[in-house]
């Protein structure tokens, strides 16, 4: 497919690297959804090695199943909560979790061969490789903190590390968000490099949105890796109280405390919800573009149902189905955030040549 040269543009367009990327794209985003229905099935430590290549094959015999099942119950997990667990229950978990690696092994040949096609058919030229290249170790630091989040729930405690699983999934996030970028500038023209534009209010405030978003998913992740939804299964009081004593009289609480954690997770939500309505006030008080002001519209109700979402996870004692929405959807605003930015950091640059 021919190029599109763009002035002063940072990179080529091409359609078939856009779609691509969204497809890439979306499959990262399904991996981070299914991580969270592994973690909730508590399926994450029933691999207890990590086999890039043999692994790729389950268990084909009954005496195969025998022995992962005997290395899985030298595990503190299931010494102390899964002790009374048969072989056919552990089968179910061992599936989830070898389902998650499969899919995570297609996403990184999904990733290989399609550059490496570009590259040769010279969609991608060299020097423009650079993004493309970090993607690929974005995949691979993601696929090795996800090994060393399992490793670390095999040695002396039933349960991985919660800040494991928060850089596993910050470092998977930012994957996503970098091939959305590029498929956005492939789709609707890059950022022109060395051109310098102020920031409008609405993108700013998008900067701002997105910024608080991923502290709010930050804890999250923190909130899923000490399950600490299931603290309290009320709203908005917790153990009946709006605001419980002594969440705040440390500051490693803001870290390691589930109360506080959760606390923090649960009303942070609307921190973000005040930005996303700065963000369509702005767009609108600046004109923006019809369709930006109805996406934002609708990244502002979206919010509200993800914050719907999260309570109606704590009110279901968390509710697998629920709850995997509720993380899906906090996905999709990242997405959006990193759409917002790209279009209207687009408009200031091109306000700033007029």
């Amino acid at each position: 497919m021919p190029q599109t040269p763009q002035t002063n543009a940072r990179a080529s367009q091409n359609r078939a690297v856009m779609n691509w990327l969204f497809v890439f794209a979306s499959v990262v985003a399904f991996l981070i959804v299914f991580g969270g229905f592994v973690r909730l099935t508590r399926a994450g430590l029933s691999i207890v090695e990590w086999n890039p290549i043999s692994g790729t094959l389950p268990p084909l015999s009954h005496a195969a199943w025998e022995e992962e099942f005997a290395k899985y119950q030298l595990t503190p997990e299931f010494q102390k909560v899964n002790f009374n667990m048969t072989l056919g229950e552990y089968q179910y978990i061992f599936w989830i979790e070898w389902i998650h690696r499969f899919i995570a092994r297609m996403a990184g040949l999904l990733y290989a061969i399609p550059v490496f096609y570009f590259l040769f058919k010279k969609a991608i030229p060299w020097k423009e490789f650079g993004v493309y290249f970090w993607m690929g170790i974005l995949f691979i630091s993601q696929a090795f903190a996800g090994w060393i989040m399992v490793a670390s729930g095999l040695v002396d405690r039933p349960s991985v590390s919660h800040f494991n699983l928060t850089i596993h999934l910050l470092l998977a996030l930012t994957l996503l968000g970098l091939a959305l970028w590029t498929a956005f500038g492939h789709q609707y023209g890059f950022h022109a490099t060395g051109k310098k534009s102020n920031w409008s209010a609405s993108s700013k405030f998008a900067a701002l949105y997105f910024v608080l978003l991923v502290l709010q998913i930050s804890y999250g992740g923190m909130t899923a890796g000490l399950k600490a939804g299931h603290v309290s299964s009320t709203w908005p009081l917790m153990f009946g109280k709006l605001i419980p004593p002594n969440l705040f009289n440390s500051l490693i609480n803001v870290f390691e405390m589930p109360q506080t954690i959760v606390f923090i997770h649960r009303w942070f939500a609307f921190v973000v919800l005040v930005a996303a309505f700065f963000i369509y006030r702005h767009a609108r008080a600046e004109k923006r573009l019809d369709e930006i002001k109805i996406g934002l519209e609708w990244l502002v109700a979206a919010i509200g149902l993800q914050i719907a979402l999260g309570i109606f996870t704590i009110l279901s004692y968390v509710n697998i189905a629920i709850a995997l929405l509720h993380q899906a959807t906090a996905v999709g605003l990242f997405a959006l955030g990193i759409y917002f930015i790209h279009r209207l950091r687009a408009l200031d640059l091109k306000e700033s040549k007029s």
